[in-house]
């Protein structure tokens, strides 16, 4: 009889792992040997904590950026988005990165004069140690309001944290794509939450009637848990309010594939019972605004204040598990107890 791995009660993913290293391994091979260099660094180089969300002229990203790529090795390298995201998850980050078009066309109608490169290939893909093996590895894509960060260790475990989405403009203004609101779920499923509250509720959800400038975790390699407010508890919401924190929850979890979105759910349904929703600023739309959901192990943060409150941030932390660091951590305490057998 051939055992099968029920995947139900694990949190390995090797459907996703294996089709990670195909894919990294087929982009890495369509390179010619300066284009792998720029596009690689090794897993324990320090650079692989390094990330920022705002323009790339800002902080330097790891890795080959698109615009240094042939349309072939584009379509290799971005293929790692479909495998590792969701479809709604890879569909909302090609909107991002194709959000720098209408950027660009906003800026100039409102005579706005910035020292950024906005280019929908301004965008940089890193791969982090040996795909072919069972050594951990990563891949990142970087860019203006793209974080993606997936690490693989033991050839089937993989943590797909620090997860960040963002959009500006949030609704397109001007355009052929106008009207395009590209998180709109993100922004719409918490004011829905929070202007739903009982008013006793609400006065605790609200910790501020302005929101802060950004979110306040920003691009820190370990996140400052302590940093966000609390807010209303879960166990003090109504079922139907519960119901609308989860599935916001839910909606952050989901932007990444049914297999690691699956397993990663159940460890954070676990702890809904535990978990606390903040919002700062205007319940209107239109209005700044900024909510965070805390929990013991996850964390997750949005705000949209900017450019006249069209402008998102959001991301998805995991407090032990960015980066994969539990897992790294599991991974070298087995293999050190296999070394003293």
């Amino acid at each position: 009889m051939t055992a099968t791995l029920d995947l139900s009660t694990t949190d390995r993913a090797p459907a996703t792992a294996g089709r990670m290293a195909s894919a990294a391994m087929d982009f890495l091979t369509a390179l010619n040997d300066q284009q792998r260099q720029a596009a690689t660094l090794p897993f324990g180089d320090d650079r692989r904590y390094v990330w920022d969300y705002r323009p790339p002229e800002s902080t330097p990203r790891n890795g080959l950026r698109l615009i240094n790529m042939t349309a072939q090795q584009q379509q290799k390298a971005l293929a790692l988005l479909d495998i590792g995201l969701s479809t709604r998850g890879a569909r909302q980050v090609r909107q991002i990165i194709d959000l720098e078009v209408p950027l660009l066309e906003q800026e100039k109608i409102e005579g706005r004069v910035t020292p950024f490169v906005r280019h929908p290939e301004q965008y940089s893909v890193c791969v982090f140690g040996d795909p072919s093996g069972r050594a951990p590895w990563a891949w990142h894509v970087g860019g203006h309001h793209v974080g993606l960060h997936f690490t693989v260790i033991d050839g089937d475990r993989i943590a797909s944290v620090p997860l960040f989405f963002g959009a500006n403009p949030a609704e397109v203004r001007h355009g052929p794509t106008a009207g395009q609101r590209t998180l709109r779920e993100e922004e719409d499923l918490a004011r829905a939450l929070v202007t739903g509250l009982p008013s006793q509720q609400k006065r605790i959800a609200i910790v501020s009637p302005t929101a802060f400038p950004d979110i306040l975790t920003d691009r820190y390699a370990v996140a400052n848990v302590f940093a966000p407010p609390r807010g209303l508890a879960w166990t003090r919401m109504g079922g139907e309010h519960r119901q609308q924190l989860a599935d916001l929850v839910r909606h952050y979890v989901e932007r990444v594939n049914d297999e690691l979105s699956g397993s990663y759910w159940r460890k954070v349904e676990a702890e809904l019972s535990a978990t606390t929703f903040a919002w700062a600023g205007g319940e209107e739309r239109g209005q700044g605004h900024y909510y965070t959901i805390k929990a013991p192990s996850f964390l997750i943060e949005y705000d949209n204040t900017q450019n006249e409150a069209n402008h998102i941030h959001s991301v998805l932390r995991d407090i032990t598990g960015d980066w994969g660091e539990d897992l790294l951590a599991s991974h070298y305490a087995e293999s050190h107890r296999a070394a003293l057998r």
